[in-house]
């Protein structure tokens, strides 16, 4: 006999009864079971009568071994009679046993249930800002940078400029550490140094001198040195200035893209990127809000261990990403100064919204009846083994046919939901 309750967050109690021929049966097995093993002195191990055994084992010894022998396939019938999957690993408590039966109770959490509606409507705007000719001429310029020389400056230092120089930094009349470096290249207005060292060194010539008076920062990564008052001196040994080539047909055709050999093409060429990335960026953005709208028409009572497996999944991703310049996870977390619960806090928002719009998804594709049909299984397969240079065969070996229809599904029901948005002008 079982029982399911379901209570909070989509977890609930299996309680389960064991009594009458059968809990009598794996009793005596369990007893026969504990009985190979005793020992009784004038008898070989296993060899002694039942009676000198039944001295030696308890009642509550014999129970218990029959519940631990037979607790998972008491568990499997139960699951199978109520028809539930858990998603979460069962615990289970022992609630009594005696010479009559054995109460059980599995504690697990189970999909659940998903209510949805309002999701044909929702708001999705993909509109992309215009690319103007200001935009074109800003990217150019950009492209001329990489290609621009630079010529030694005779007279005084711009914004944008390098200045090569030689500084000591003192602090109380004492040079620190880190504060000192010879022919050092700094472009002015690259924010590299602390907040006004840049600026003070605006108007300076080759061959000059000054003491810049200076405060570091509050929140400066040198305990010594926050909010400290200091003096660097510089020397400045050049200045030099970048110059751009001129926009015409042969910088069109040095910057080496194919089909583009005048001003006009290369224009061409780069608005048609910008419009690109634009359009990629609206749909992007477009999508996310899309995503957001959806997550908020979810109706369901999401269990923790949903969230915390998508958790879990997004640091293994993290991690993956880390190792490929070997990092560590540890090492990272040090250098952002966060605990591994600090991360964990982190994706929290992000998951549970991943997890609500996965369930309304699913929800979505059995309202509207969507199908993954065989041949699109088949495409699926297909593109992931192109997408990874693979053979389709191993790609099938590598992917449960479940898993893959239940996301060809969701990405169905998501083109349903976008197909009956309301579209933005």
């Amino acid at each position: 006999m079982s029982n399911w309750t379901l209570k909070e967050k989509s977890t609930g109690d299996l309680e389960v009864t064991i009594e009458g021929e059968e809990w009598k049966k794996d009793c005596e097995k369990a007893f026969n079971k504990i009985a190979a093993k005793v020992t009784v002195k004038g008898f070989r191990k296993g060899k002694a009568p039942k009676a000198l055994v039944e001295r030696e084992v308890s009642p509550a010894e014999k129970y218990y071994q029959a519940v631990d022998d037979h607790a998972n396939e008491w568990m499997r019938k139960a699951l199978e009679e109520n028809k539930l999957e858990p998603i979460s690993q069962p615990r289970l408590d022992i609630k009594s046993v005696d010479e009559d039966k054995a109460v059980l109770v599995y504690t697990f959490a189970v999909t659940p249930e998903v209510k949805i509606d309002g999701y044909k409507g929702l708001k999705y705007d993909a509109a992309a800002e215009e690319v103007t000719d200001e935009d074109v001429d800003k990217e150019i310029d950009k492209m001329r940078e990489t290609y621009a020389d630079e010529e030694t400056v005779d007279g005084e230092a711009k914004d944008g400029d390098t200045v090569n120089i030689d500084y000591t930094g003192t602090k109380d009349g004492v040079a620190f550490n880190g504060g000192s470096a010879e022919k050092y290249n700094l472009v002015l207005g690259s924010h590299s140094f602390i907040p006004g060292f840049e600026d003070q060194l605006i108007g300076v010539r080759a061959g000059e001198e000054k003491d810049l008076n200076l405060t570091f920062p509050e929140d400066y990564h040198v305990d010594e040195l926050k909010g400290a008052p200091v003096v660097f001196h510089v020397k400045v040994n050049e200045v030099k200035r970048k110059v751009l080539p001129e926009l015409n047909d042969d910088f069109a055709q040095d910057v080496n893209v194919k089909d583009v050999n005048t001003v006009d093409e290369l224009k061409a060429f780069v608005r048609k990127r910008l419009e690109d990335t634009r359009k990629n960026e609206a749909e992007n953005k477009a999508d996310s809000e899309l995503m957001d709208q959806l997550a908020e028409k979810v109706e369901a009572d999401i269990p923790d261990v949903m969230v915390e497996n998508e958790i879990q999944q997004n640091i293994q991703q993290l991690q993956q990403q880390l190792s490929q310049y070997g990092i560590t996870l540890a090492n990272y977390l040090k250098m952002m100064n966060k605990t591994a619960d600090d991360l964990k806090k982190d994706y929290q928002e992000e998951a549970e919204k991943t997890v609500k719009v996965r369930l309304g998804l699913e929800q979505i594709a059995k309202n509207e009846n969507l199908e993954a049909t065989a041949e699109d299984l088949e495409n699926e397969y297909k593109k992931i083994a192109d997408q990874y240079k693979l053979e389709v065969e191993k790609v099938k070996s590598m992917i449960d046919e479940n898993l893959l229809k239940t996301d060809v599904l969701n990405q169905k029901a998501y083109d349903f939901v976008k197909e009956n948005a309301a579209k933005g002008e």
